[in-house]
């Protein structure tokens, strides 16, 4: 019987995450990861190597991009050999595929994987209206010219408006934001809360990028170096004079504390101990456990407040406390999002409700979160956020030597969370 293998996360690549409709916006979601994969082959020279798998997908994907993945593999460097498959779970898809190839490496199925994700929002696919979608089956179905064109009776213009791929949540018909705004009112989160959050986001990201620490994480794109929605300048007194975007009357969620349209892709090489080794690489961190979580958002648990029980699973499954981290990596989806994540930690009753627990998880240590900034500052590519962190937590123990321990965790569409952590070798 084979022995539980520690998997190493040995170089992490991404695009620079850009604002929809700016610097990418003639970039298909494939050339976005066709660019992000490349990045990462120049960078961890694999070229003509075969890696195991890939694996990667994208939320607003394209029918026409059925086989995403195999098809960005054929036009990067990498050998042809490399197989690759989508995957897809919304805002956590890329951590989801790094659990998917940390579970085959660490039970032996494979030695090397490659965990990426691609979301742009500049390249939305659309699909035709219903009723003209059905009538055009049925002319391809039709035998005759009359009965193509009695096909169209009762055409009307209208059927010819396309219609776009929508992210509201199909169980509720509200945004994603529309349910944070609800989140954010049943937890007492206020506008001034939210707009200090991103501020500090901003903040710490503007002196990551001072310092470069993200130099060697983007790969050139393009002609494309540097993400452009962190605001360097940024002031509270600009968030405050933005309106409410979702709850336009009495909403407290912004285009300034919730994160924008972005377009990026990431991608993560995972591997074996004797795999890096053998590849000449040095091995700093580790992704040691990862889980994954859904709650009853149908009937008012918290569309985004999945993250929590994800990470309390993954908690029991270290046997560590919430406390026990050098650092952690919350996905910024919105403000209010991960301060009402970080309540619910520390209230009594969610944490009986939802974990059976008669002691708190408790509270954590604010200046150990989002060290260098997060989403609300990078932007968020929807499948691609996951891999960027990853990264992110591989340099921050690579760089720091008193940092041995990182706890990720990503809220997803449908009420669902993943949590993961990552450990120094």
């Amino acid at each position: 019987m084979k022995t539980i293998r520690k998997v190493a996360i040995v170089s992490a690549s991404r695009t620079a995450f850009n604002k929809g409709f700016t610097l990418y916006e003639n970039q298909t979601p494939k050339d976005l990861l066709i660019g992000a994969l490349q990045g990462l082959i120049d960078k961890a020279d694999l070229s003509e190597k075969q890696i195991d798998e890939v694996v990667g997908g994208a939320v607003l994907n394209a029918s026409s991009d059925f086989n995403l993945v195999r098809e960005a593999i054929l036009q990067t460097t990498l050998s042809n050999y490399t197989s690759g498959y989508n995957v897809q779970q919304a805002c956590g898809t890329s951590l989801q595929t790094a659990g998917i190839i940390m579970a085959k490496i660490a039970s032996g199925q494979i030695e090397s994987g490659i965990a990426c994700g691609v979301d742009s929002v500049s390249k939305v696919p659309f699909s035709a209206h219903p009723k003209f979608a059905d009538r055009l089956l049925n002319v391809f179905k039709a035998k005759t010219t009359m009965k193509k064109l009695k096909c169209f009776k009762g055409f009307s213009l209208k059927e010819l408006i396309p219609i776009p791929v929508g992210v509201n949540e199909p169980q509720t018909g509200l945004s994603m934001g529309g349910h944070c705004e609800l989140m954010a009112k049943e937890w007492g989160i206020t506008r001034k809360q939210q707009d200090e959050f991103a501020l500090s986001s901003h903040k710490k990201a503007s002196q990551a990028v001072k310092l470069r620490f993200n130099s060697d994480l983007i790969s050139p794109y393009v002609g494309v170096y540097d993400d452009n929605i962190l605001r360097h300048d940024i002031s509270m007194s600009d968030l405050e004079k933005l309106r409410p975007a979702f709850d336009k009357k009495n909403g407290t969620i912004t285009p300034g504390n919730a994160t924008a349209l972005t377009d990026g892709a990431s991608a993560v090489l995972l591997a074996s101990e004797d795999w890096a080794k053998q590849n000449g690489f040095d091995i700093h961190a580790t992704i040691s456990f990862i889980a994954h979580s859904a709650n009853d958002f149908t009937a008012g648990d918290g569309l985004l407040m999945a993250p929590t029980i994800a990470v309390d699973k993954v908690l029991k499954q270290a046997g560590l406390k919430f406390q026990d981290f050098d650092f952690y990596e919350f996905h910024e989806a919105f403000a209010a999002q991960t301060l009402c994540f970080l309540k619910a930690m520390n209230d009594e009753e969610y944490n009986k409700k939802f974990f059976s627990r008669n002691k708190v998880h408790g509270e954590v240590d604010m200046k150990k979160v989002n060290l260098v900034g997060s989403s609300l500052a990078y932007g968020h590519p929807f499948a691609a956020t996951g891999g960027r962190i990853l990264g992110v937590c591989e340099k921050l123990i690579r760089e720091n030597k008193d940092f041995n321990r990182g706890l990720i965790a990503i809220c997803t569409a449908g009420g669902m969370g993943i949590s993961a952590i990552v450990e120094r070798y």
